[in-house]
């Protein structure tokens, strides 16, 4: 890899600050590269990083951080900010178990004062930083990027109408794949290149000053030719949603422009209010197929990866055939159509899909409104989102008993992402919610299977599964012995095995382990982990008659299938699950050992020595 002399001389805070246009021009070129070259190596978030080049930039450039605070939302856009805060050794090992994080992390660097894995949770936390500033007497100032669709979600409005007029807070409005303003047309163009210019706020300030002084009428005199310019900007701009909040208003600025970034955000410094700048910028500039198609360069898998079709793009394609049979059936997605596999279905049945933006809580909501009117709604949702909606769950899906169908997508652990992508609570909080029915299929033809019962069900369904390829073979080893439960053994073996998803392939490995060691283990596989009441019957008498049981489940263990079948059996059986922890400091290279629910940990459990 080469030197990369501007990224390391940025490192300097001193020396960045007195970088001239020129240098900061090819510091930007310099690394975009270097994103283009580490980024299609490792993997990770390309597009929305090359397009927030300048406007990083130009902000460490503007502000002393870490003193004065940089909250990103999402966090997946910090690559740059990383780079100029001295990171730039740790990109190898980005998305890696122990490595660098692909979001910003209080534990990673001084310079991340807040984590952001999750959307639309900028400005509240922005504003948390400016009020304890202002209650500590503290001049920094809190900046807050908020990007890549995060302004569609519902948190950042309650946000705006808590944020007061009188904190050092800035809120960039990073407009890039989506269209929030009404400023169109060459005249309202015009106004906004005046405003981003160094001679307007020179000007303007010099005005002030001068107005303010005249004896007597001075303060009123600046009133009158302050709010009639705010009504000559109104018809031009028509209504201003953030100014209307009472939030100071700077922009549309052209977002790869440093030198009228900089002036922006001096403009804004020193207004010393809450204010939004608003910036629009091209996500994937600077590489082409990024900027052709910054959808499939959103997020990259590692140099080198086979594709697969998985389990997101298998469901998919089963609604879309679902959807082709019965007309009630439509799909929902959080602004995550081909993250969850519905993009098709969108193209196919566009008046029976519905992207609501990144609002989980009122997906699910919305989604109990069409069930209740007659439809069924599936909605595609990574299991982390999830838990964005747990009380749209409860009081408005489950309590009304609604047919509403939550396809629970990224479950288990997530390697890359890490623990704020980690789907391990899911089960254990759809467990506590009466009338909620839960299905864990094994493979693509259990999918299809699952998918199609969920059509007749009555009430709340979720469908979990994880990010990985078919697993057709597991038919081969399993039959059925229950309705939606398998096993591997024909006689009742010494040491069972009992578990559900993805790590069935763990479970099968300490299996045939103990089988090479010359002892009788088998497995029992479930696919649907509640109501819980048919694999109970089935598997009782099975624990009775062996020498010993684990449970092994990817989740967390409180409130998990292996705990509620331990109470309901009262049974010595040991449950192999994730202890209170979201993640662990060990790095393996096996992600299940470390989290102690490996095919070792499971032998182990049988307190057998291998």
């Amino acid at each position: 890899m080469k030197e990369y002399r501007m990224i390391r001389l940025s490192e300097d805070k001193a020396m960045l600050k007195k970088m001239s246009n020129d240098e900061i021009a090819l510091l930007c070129d310099e690394i975009r590269e270097f994103l283009c070259e580490s980024v299609t190596e490792t993997g990770g978030h390309l597009a929305s990083n090359l397009g927030v080049v300048e406007l990083t930039v130009a902000i460490h450039k503007a502000f002393d951080l870490p003193k004065d605070h940089l909250i990103f939302d999402v966090g997946h856009q910090s690559y740059t900010h990383k780079l100029l805060s001295g990171r730039m050794d740790g990109f190898p090992t980005l998305r890696k178990r122990g490595g660098m994080s692909g979001f910003t992390k209080r534990s990673e660097s001084e310079y991340d004062c807040f984590g952001a894995g999750h959307s639309s949770t900028s400005v509240s936390a922005a504003i948390g930083f400016a009020e304890a500033d202002r209650a500590k007497g503290s001049d920094a100032y809190t900046v807050a990027v908020l990007g890549d669709g995060a302004f569609t979600g519902g948190m950042v409005h309650e946000a705006l109408n808590n944020c007061r007029k009188d904190l050092r807070l800035i809120i960039i409005l990073n407009e890039n794949d989506m269209s929030i303003s009404k400023n169109t047309g060459a005249f309202a163009e015009l106004i906004a290149k005046i405003r981003s210019s160094k001679k307007y706020y020179r000007t303007k300030h010099i005005t002030a000053r001068v107005i303010k002084k005249i004896p007597f009428i001075g303060n009123g005199l600046f009133n009158i030719v302050r709010n009639t310019k705010q009504r000559l900007k109104d018809r031009i701009f028509k209504s201003n949603y953030f100014e209307d909040l009472g939030l100071y208003y700077l922009g549309p600025v052209d977002g790869h422009d440093t030198v009228k970034l900089g002036r922006l955000l001096e403009e804004a410094k020193q207004a010393e209010q809450s204010t939004v700048i608003h910036v629009r910028t091209v996500k994937g500039k600077g590489y082409e197929p990024a900027e052709k198609d910054p959808a499939s360069y959103h997020g990259i898998p590692p140099k080198g990866s086979v594709k697969k079709d998985n389990f997101s793009s298998e469901a998919g394609k089963i609604l879309r055939e679902l959807a082709s049979e019965d007309n009630r059936v439509c799909a929902v997605t959080a602004s995550m159509a081909v993250g969850t596999g519905l993009d098709e279905f969108g193209k196919e049945y566009p008046t029976r899909f519905y992207d609501v933006g990144i609002a989980e809580e009122h997906a699910l909501t919305f989604s109990a409104g069409l069930a209740a009117n007659g439809l069924k709604p599936y909605f595609a949702v990574y299991s982390s989102f999830l838990q964005r909606g747990y009380d749209n769950l409860i009081h408005d899906i489950a309590l009304q008993n609604l047919p509403v169908t939550v396809l629970v997508d990224r479950a288990g652990i997530s390697e890359g992402d890490g623990p704020t992508h980690h789907g391990i609570f899911d089960v254990s909080f759809l467990n506590q919610i009466p009338n909620m029915t839960i299905y864990a299929p094994s493979d693509f033809s259990s999918l299809k299977d699952v998918m199609k019962e969920s059509l007749n069900e009555k009430g709340p369904v979720a469908i979990r599964y994880a990010n990985s390829p078919d697993f057709p073979e597991l038919k081969n080893r399993f039959k059925q012995i229950s309705p939606f439960v398998y096993a591997d053994f024909d006689n009742i073996p010494d040491y069972l095995i009992i578990t559900y998803g993805r790590i069935i392939k763990e479970a099968m490995l300490a299996c045939d382990a103990m089988h090479h060691a010359g002892l009788n283990c088998g497995i029992v596989m479930l696919e649907r982990l509640k109501p819980i009441f048919d694999a109970e019957k089935v598997i009782a008498p099975i624990i009775k008659e062996c020498v010993k049981a684990v449970f092994l489940e990817e989740g967390i263990k409180n409130g998990g299938v292996g705990m509620i079948l331990k109470e309901k059996l009262s049974s010595d059986m040991t449950v192999l699950g994730i202890d209170d922890v979201f993640d662990t400091p060990s790095a393996s290279g096996n992600v299940y050992l470390d989290f102690g629910i490996g095919a070792f940990d499971v032998v182990k459990a049988f307190g057998i020595k291998m």
